[in-house]
């Protein structure tokens, strides 16, 4: 590569050495260096692959050869890059330079090789260097370069970029320049490098950094994230039909990451830039923008306002993000208890007079730019001596600057004045805000204390809360908050002020008693006997919009009402919610109930939907960070799926999402009727996933119809099972080892998910798929079980289709008759069930037919040699459990002969029913139900059916012998 350079270099020093990474390469490369010192068209490229080589080298040396940085600082070849840097080489040379800089500071892990590097203050230099920012890669490179550095800072190297002799921070001053930079990455890393510099134990750095520095940038820094609010308000207005979601969305985020970043910085915890940051945050943007906007909608006064759904949504983003205690604390004191006249103080009126500059509760653009505010710092040359760690004196130094900046002669003579008349006024105005705050603090605390001691009312507590009566000053914040709740119409705000109500209630810096003066019960609360009346009874009317059929609450508004009423009305895990807000709350139960019975059937799919809708529900609950990051809840309420907006966030459209609409609002209302009462909940879901046969699990087959299958997956695979089917799945078993006659389940589904067809060449062949259930409507099904089934003959193949096809309906079947028992419907019981006489378990423990994980059961357990598939004449192959001995006779079934001990019972078999015979046409087996020396059915082990929704009991107690199958299935598993 170099062979070509020997020009440039002078050919009297040789060859350069084989090895690159060496010392020997380093000095090569000094001397390359030497002989270049002026950057040319013609070498350009030389000195660019030159300091491409030295950096390899360096980090070869740093983890291998010590005496590599020795050379390197020995010959100060650092000056040679900022020499190539002050020859406006271009920017080809530049970009590359701050690369290769890049890399190797990223690449040292030695301290003292660092150390090396860092000296004489060459990296400063560089730092303060005069690029060409307008090259957007330059600019990235630069950037990343500073971020790189200040990824290095510790308590150690700082003193290496600040000189606290000249009050200089090259590293974090021209950093922060870059704050407000259109391009979103470099703002990033602006943040990244101002968090690390915070992070750093340094008193010095700390006080230059508040003292020079902190009032320009955090003024400026609150300005532009006022300025983006303003702007995201604006998209709002003027983006009704969701057009330009896009921006909007854009717009939220870069709120989202100012609210983290500012959240970042105040979890470092230096006490005096938090003290800083908190007045400027308070001062400048949350109260005159966010809050103020709340009750004042006149958008032509003096200063800028928001609109109301905006303004309570960001300030959502505050109290989920930010738990810095004074800051949320001073937050919610005025939402909650505090007036208008925090906005209109005599003293912010007066300051107002005589400034020009109004500095408390005003949202104004800084009077001068970042830069320039810290070019005049620069420049006035002289280190300042040290304030005490309070920002009460900040503005001393601002007021300095200016007045030194404006009149340079006078400086020596109005500089104490200024500084002393400018601290009076701040103190004064603090002091007044303060003062104000002390005494709402003390008028809102001094009635709730005497309303205790003389043992008022809870209508009365509720009463003070709403800020009705006893107090002596209205709440217009909090009032806006309560009117906002009136959902006649629709939920545009009802669902940022439930989203406010949360954040502030799980807000971990807040006062649990700020939250109490209002009876907003706290996260983690302590005991108590009372709650707010006005929000509990909004929350419900809430609810009673929502099962309206006509009701324009979305779901999301009705889960968050559900989440906000149970921390209302619980204390320690005991509901204290009044008898007549549990009767309204239960009429809203059943109109959910009436409103879900119109769409009962209505759809073909509606089982489907039923359990897609539950299992969604219990999946994936509200989860109010992710809700308030969604840009689209800005826009107004849509019906229409074509703007992409989640279905919980938007109202329905059409039937099919009616009907979804309805399932869930009765979901939602039904579980919180019973965690109101305590009451569990016994009939959801539909499929317990306890009752369901799982893989591995070891299993009686004695007894029991099996088919024998040859099982092709589709990858081509080939395995031999027997297929066994179940009232709710089918099962793929093979024999077990250990014990004759049982089995192991390999693979079980539920029948409801399957498809079964034939295979057109190949009478014999089935190809079934069973798919996992979705775990949301628009999510693509996936198949558990793709393969095809090949039996032995067409005879058996028909069998098996019939077994499932009728399996798969009479599942639904029942899973129906279910729903409607819970929407309090009739129920028309069937007659027959596969085979079997209707009849239920009054226990109700457990879905019929269940396997059992014989593993799990000890051998002197009776339940262990019971056969869990009994063979069915009518249906031949289907899997049932064992029945279940009850007193109780069911009128559903119908009495059978006295056993030979004398005791009585009923037979769940419809073969054993009198009512009806068996007869060869109705057994697919084309055998009849003949009563050889007794009941055909009491000769074999027989079950009960419980679908869940009515009790009846029945055994048959004939002593019979049964069939045992399990030498003809340990036969057939060997012939396959």
């Amino acid at each position: 590569m170099f062979g070509r350079s020997r020009s440039w270099v002078g050919g009297g020093h040789g060859k350069a050495p084989r090895s690159i990474h060496s010392l020997d390469h380093l000095k090569y490369m000094y001397h390359v260096l030497t002989k270049n010192t002026t950057v040319t068209d013609h070498n350009r490229n030389l000195l660019v692959e030159t300091i491409r080589s030295i950096t390899e080298i360096l980090i070869w040396g740093d983890q291998n050869d010590s005496s590599v940085f020795d050379f390197f600082l020995e010959k100060n070849m650092f000056v040679f890059f900022l020499n190539i840097l002050r020859q406006k080489s271009g920017r080809y040379v530049c970009v590359q330079l701050l690369q290769t800089l890049n890399i190797l500071f990223e690449n040292i892990s030695h301290e003292t090789s660092l150390y090396y590097l860092l000296s004489n203050n060459y990296v400063n230099s560089i730092i303060v260097h005069k690029f060409d920012f307008s090259d957007e890669e330059i600019m990235a490179y630069y950037i990343s370069f500073l971020k790189t550095l200040s990824l290095k800072l510790n308590n150690h190297t700082v003193h290496f970029f600040y000189n606290e002799h000249t009050n200089d921070f090259a590293l974090y001053t021209e950093a922060i320049k870059f704050f407000n930079h259109p391009e979103s990455m470099v703002r990033i890393a602006v943040r990244t490098i101002t968090l690390n510099v915070y992070k750093v134990d340094n008193q010095p750095m700390l006080h230059y950094i508040r003292d020079k520095t902190a009032v320009p940038y955090f003024s400026n820094l609150v300005w532009f994230i006022g300025s983006h609010v303003i702007e995201l308000d604006n998209c709002v207005q003027t983006d009704e039909e969701h057009r330009n979601r896009g921006k909007l969305s854009d717009l939220v985020a870069e709120h989202l990451d100012h609210l983290h970043y500012l959240n970042d910085i105040l979890i470092i915890n230096c006490e005096f830039l938090n003290d800083v940051l908190t007045d400027h945050l308070l001062n400048r943007l949350f109260l005159p923008l966010y809050v103020y906007s709340l009750v004042n909608q006149d958008k032509g006064g003096e200063h800028p306002k928001i609109s109301l759904q905006v303004s309570l949504y960001l300030l959502s983003q505050v109290f989920l993000i930010i738990h810095y205690a004074p800051l949320v604390n001073s937050l919610a004191e005025v939402i909650l208890n505090g007036d208008l006249s925090v906005f209109s103080s005599k003293v912010e009126q007066d300051v107002q007079k005589n400034s020009a500059k109004s500095s408390i509760r005003c949202f104004i653009k800084p009077t001068e730019t970042l830069e320039r505010s810290l070019e005049i710092n620069k420049q006035k040359g002289k280190k300042r001596v040290q304030k005490r760690p309070n920002y009460k004196n900040v503005g001393e130094e601002d007021e300095e600057e200016r007045g030194s900046e404006d009149n340079q002669d006078d400086l020596d003579k109005t500089k104490g004045t200024e500084a002393s008349s400018k601290s009076i006024r701040t103190s004064s105005e603090n002091e007044e805000i303060e003062m104000v705050i002390m005494e709402r603090c003390k008028l809102s605390e001094l009635p709730i204390s005497t309303v205790t001691e003389q043992n008022t009312t809870d209508e009365e507590k509720s009463a003070a809360a709403s800020g009705n009566e006893i107090t002596n000053w209205n709440r217009p914040f909090l009032d806006m908050v309560y009117n906002a709740l009136d959902c006649a119409e629709d939920d545009y705000y009802a669902l940022f002020v439930l989203c406010l109500l949360y954040a502030m209630s799980h807000n971990k810096g807040i006062d649990p008693v700020k939250l109490e003066r209002i009876q907003l019960p706290a996260q983690h609360a302590e005991e108590r006997n009372s709650y707010n009346h006005v929000l509990a009874e909004g929350l419900i009317r809430i609810m009673n919009y929502a099962a309206q059929p006509d009701g324009k609450i979305r779901l999301a508004t009705l889960e968050l009402g559900c989440l906000l009423l149970k921390q209302l009305v619980f204390s320690r895990n005991s509901s204290i919610i009044k008898d007549v807000h549990l009767a309204c709350l239960e009429g809203a139960r059943e109109e959910s109930v009436h409103l879900l019975r119109r769409f009962y059937k209505g759809e073909e799919i509606f089982l489907d939907m039923f359990e897609d809708e539950y299992r969604s529900m219990t999946i994936k609950p509200m989860n109010v960070e992710y809700l308030m990051m969604d840009a689209s809840i800005l826009l107004p309420p849509t019906g229409t799926p074509l703007t992409g907006i989640d279905f919980v966030k938007r109202l329905p459209c059409g039937d099919v999402e009616r009907t979804r609409r309805a399932i869930r609002v009765f979901f939602m209302l039904r579980s919180l009727s019973l965690h109101l009462q305590d009451e569990p909940e016994t009939q959801l879901p539909l499929t317990r996933e306890g009752d369901l046969i799982k893989a591995d699990d070891v299993l009686d087959l004695n007894n029991s119809d099996l088919i024998a299958c040859t099982v092709i997956t589709k990858d081509g695979g080939q395995v031999q099972r027997f297929l066994a089917v179940d009232i709710y799945q089918m099962s793929l078993v093979e024999p077990d080892v250990a014990r004759l006659g049982w089995g192991v389940v390999k693979f079980a589904g539920l029948l409801q998910d399957m498809q079964v067809t034939g295979v057109e060449d190949d009478s014999r062949a089935l190809n079934i798929i069973i798919h996992k259930p979705a775990s949301s409507p628009h999510s693509k099904p996936f198949p558990i079980l793709q393969a095809t089934f090949i039996f032995s003959d067409h005879i058996r193949c028909i069998i098996a289709k019939q077994r499932l096809a009728k399996g798969r309906i009479q599942a639904r079947r029942m899973k129906m008759q279910r729903i409607a028992v819970l929407l309090d419907l009739p129920v028309q019981p069937s007659t027959e069930m596969m085979g079997f006489g209707h009849s239920s378990s009054a226990t109700a423990q457990h879905l019929p037919f269940r396997f059992y994980d014989q593993s799990r059961r000890d051998s002197s357990d009776p339940t262990v040699q019971r056969s869990v598939f009994a063979s069915v004449d009518r249906v031949p192959g289907f899997a049932v459990a064992q029945c279940i001995n009850q007193h109780n006779p069911s009128p559903l079934s119908s009495p059978s002969p006295s056993s030979g001990s004398g005791s009585t019972g009923r037979c769940d078999s419809v073969a054993a029913s009198s009512a009806s015979a068996p007869s060869a046409a109705q057994s697919p087996s084309g055998l009849a139900g003949k009563d050889v020396g007794g009941c055909l059915v009491c000769r074999r082990l027989t079950v009960t059916v419980d679908t869940g929704f009515r009790s009846s009991s029945s055994s048959c107690n004939r002593n019979s012998r049964s069939i045992n199958s399990g030498r003809f299935l340990h036969k057939l598993s060997k012939g396959h």
